[in-house]
């Protein structure tokens, strides 16, 4: 899709498989990008559910107890894009993580 849209908009972001990438870029049209900005919540979770009563639904192959948030500290996960404001294209792209379990990052000042 960004591929497809480079040039026409100015931020494709992917979700959903809620890990994020590490592909945060520019295209060579002017559309920053990423395949996946991750989720925000626990991710000492299973996709920011408790942990035990989504492996039992796996290991069990039938529906167990319901899934319910997991109650860790959260990490929030998104992008930072810097448009052109005669444009409206992008001028970089950086990934933001904060708190939680995986490192923090926040943009470069330059």
């Amino acid at each position: 899709m960004g591929q497809y849209l480079d040039g026409r908009v100015s931020l494709v972001v992917g979700t959903h498989t809620h890990v994020p990438t590490a592909d945060a870029r520019v295209l060579p049209l002017g559309t920053a990008f990423q395949c996946d900005l991750g989720m925000c919540g626990d991710y000492d979770s299973v996709i920011g559910m408790k942990k035990q009563a989504a492996i039992d639904r796996f290991v069990q192959i039938q529906p167990a107890d319901r899934l319910s948030p997991a109650e860790g500290e959260a990490t929030m996960c998104g992008v930072l894009a810097e448009l052109d404001g005669r444009t409206g294209l992008a001028k970089r792209i950086s990934p933001v993580r904060l708190g939680g379990l995986l490192p923090d990052t926040w943009p470069p000042d330059n």
